[in-house]
């Protein structure tokens, strides 16, 4: 089926355009993310056939998988699937209002804001992991905050949110650097670790603010979707189509940080993949807009594999799931510049 085909469902007061390959690919990204999850849940120094983690999870399994299952293994996999679909949502958000394929959240400073909350209540407070969360959620925020005023000149424009935001990133890391400097041994293996990203320990505490966010937010970002594909085609075409611009680009960047500040508070900052999920997604429907559920699935899918990687992949040494993502996206950023640089556009 052409990528341009579909059809339209429509009710009262919402309308949805459904093309056949985006419905197919986000069919396969489920099928991809729940296969993932419970191959992870097996996964571990008890492991569990997959079989056997899915009677568990429909209650039918012995008390010591039951245990292992859902008090021990199924958070952590909630966490990176919400994690990684609410990192997608964010990339998706800022690529579409930037218009730039290298707007993504963690490339603009957000990521670096949220990291320099999480030390300064680590290094300069001493705060347990409740406190560490909060303090990344404010300092994303605040990020959020600054970027856009220093961005702001008779409205938000992309390559001047993307100009700032890497600017203000590059100042957040060294100021990190700094941070770090003045730590002492302890409170720097803690904070290097939480800035490594991880999903290691992670409990229901982190899912249900996860669950949360995603519930209240994605819906949000979901139902703007019309206006967010027309902002793609510039502020003027959206003004003439009929959209509020700068209203609801702001209410978009808005949803995007707070998705943003959950994940890092739930995971530390994950890179990448608010970076490559969207993208992925995009070449896969072929369908034109931000693909927000897609993205979604994409990036649960990429997040959960990258887990799993971590794992398995490198013998006895397990790697956090930061470290994954980050040489997979790493590599993946060169391309896209060398693609960007050829066809023009940097």
């Amino acid at each position: 089926m052409s990528a341009i085909s579909g059809k339209t469902v429509r009710t009262r007061g919402f309308s949805v355009r459904l093309h056949g390959r985006t419905l197919l690919v986000g069919l396969l990204l489920a099928a991809t993310a729940a296969s993932a999850s419970v191959v992870l849940i097996g996964t571990g120094d008890y492991p569990i056939p997959a079989a056997g983690v899915v009677r568990t999870l429909l209650g039918d399994g012995d008390p010591g998988q039951e245990f292992i299952v859902n008090d021990l293994r199924l958070p952590r996999v909630l966490v990176a699937l919400l994690v990684g679909a609410a990192l997608a949502v964010s990339g998706a958000v800022f690529q579409s209002v930037s218009r730039n394929p290298l707007g993504s959240p963690d490339v603009i400073g957000f990521g670096q804001g949220g990291t320099v909350g999480a030390l300064g209540v680590i290094v300069l407070f001493k705060g347990d992991s409740n406190a560490v969360a909060l303090g990344a959620v404010v300092a994303c925020l605040a990020t959020g905050v600054l970027v856009y005023l220093l961005a702001w000149k008779r409205g938000v424009h992309g390559y001047r949110l993307v100009l700032v935001g890497i600017g203000v990133n590059a100042i957040l890391t060294a100021f990190n650097g700094y941070l770090l400097t003045k730590a002492d041994l302890v409170d720097a293996a803690r904070a290097v670790l939480w800035m490594t990203g991880s999903l290691g320990g992670r409990d229901w505490d982190q899912v249900w603010p996860l669950v949360i966010a995603c519930c209240v937010l994605v819906p949000v970002v979901l139902g703007h979707g019309r206006a967010l594909r027309m902002l793609e085609m510039g502020d003027d075409t959206a003004y003439a189509l009929g959209v509020g611009v700068q209203r609801t680009r702001l209410v978009l960047l808005i949803c995007a940080v707070l998705l943003m500040a959950a994940a890092t508070a739930a995971a530390g900052p994950i890179s990448f993949v608010a970076l490559t999920a969207p993208q992925l997604a995009r070449r896969l429907t072929g369908a034109p807009g931000a693909n927000l559920l897609p993205s979604a699935l994409m990036g649960a899918a990429l997040l959960v594999t990258a887990d799993w990687a971590g794992q398995q992949a490198f013998g006895s040494d397990q790697l956090p799931v930061g470290v994954v993502t980050g040489m997979l996206g790493g590599g993946y950023l060169v391309w896209l510049l060398v693609t960007e640089r050829r066809a023009g556009r940097i």
